[in-house]
């Protein structure tokens, strides 16, 4: 899964899984340089996709895609870009380096709005320019925001920020980030049901993610609010308490 899986046979257990879990559809983002965008995907992907499809379970449905790291200008966009973005539509994931500028985040968004995509921007709370007056203004440039799930957990600085953009509703989607792993989208889906969350948590987990996969607008995620006594019940699980 992702880039970080290390065998075919690591990938079929994590995608059963995630089947056992409720997850019906996967996209497939293994990382790529902004310089790669132009080109097609590189033949170890496409064979790395052909050896997984041969095994895979018939759920969850594969779609593939790339996680593209904006170090540089995107290059013109031309008929191999598509095969590089979500599943074909105009939605395309996008990170930053952690420590970006703020203003290095506005404008590389913007160019990839005028070039006709739509950016949807990979764990917002990992770069340390973020905040919910930064994602707003993200937004407003017509990015949309993928939160990590199991970061919503975190006791760490991006795990506050994580919540803080939950709980203002700036978050669109949230996503596994498994590499081979545990991480499982459940993990934020049960959190915000926790929070009396049930209606963001189906917005981020299923009606948003099936828009993109569909090429469609994606739906506003109203506010919630994230309780303090349940932050402490889980620092005190991490801490052994």
């Amino acid at each position: 899964m992702d880039d970080g899986s290390r065998s075919v046979g690591q990938s079929v257990k994590v995608l059963n899984e995630m089947a056992a879990a409720g997850v019906t559809d996967v996209c497939l983002t293994p990382h790529l340089r902004a310089a790669q965008l132009a080109g097609a995907p590189p033949r170890a992907h496409d064979e790395a996709f052909a050896s997984l499809q041969a095994a895979a379970p018939p759920v969850p449905r594969l779609h593939r895609g790339a996680e593209v790291m904006l170090d540089r200008p995107l290059p013109a966009i031309n008929d191999n870009t598509r095969r590089s973005t979500i599943g074909g539509t105009r939605y395309i994931l996008v990170e930053f380096p952690r420590m970006v500028a703020y203003d290095t985040v506005n404008i590389a968004l913007g160019r990839v709005v005028d070039a006709g995509l739509l950016p949807l921007l990979a764990h917002p709370e990992r770069y340390a320019c973020c905040s919910p007056e930064a994602v707003a203004r993200w937004r407003e440039l017509g990015a949309r925001m993928q939160v990590d799930a199991t970061t919503l957990l975190s006791t760490q600085s991006r795990g506050q920020r994580a919540r803080a953009l939950v709980s203002a509703g700036l978050a669109d989607i949230l996503a596994a980030d498994n590499h081979g792993d545990d991480r499982i989208i459940a993990t934020g889906r049960q959190f915000l049901e926790a929070q009396d969350g049930a209606e963001q948590a189906e917005l981020l987990t299923a009606v948003n993610p099936r828009a993109i996969l569909s090429d469609e607008p994606l739906s506003a995620v109203p506010p919630v609010e994230i309780r303090r006594t349940w932050m402490q019940r889980i620092r005190q699980l991490l801490e052994g308490e």
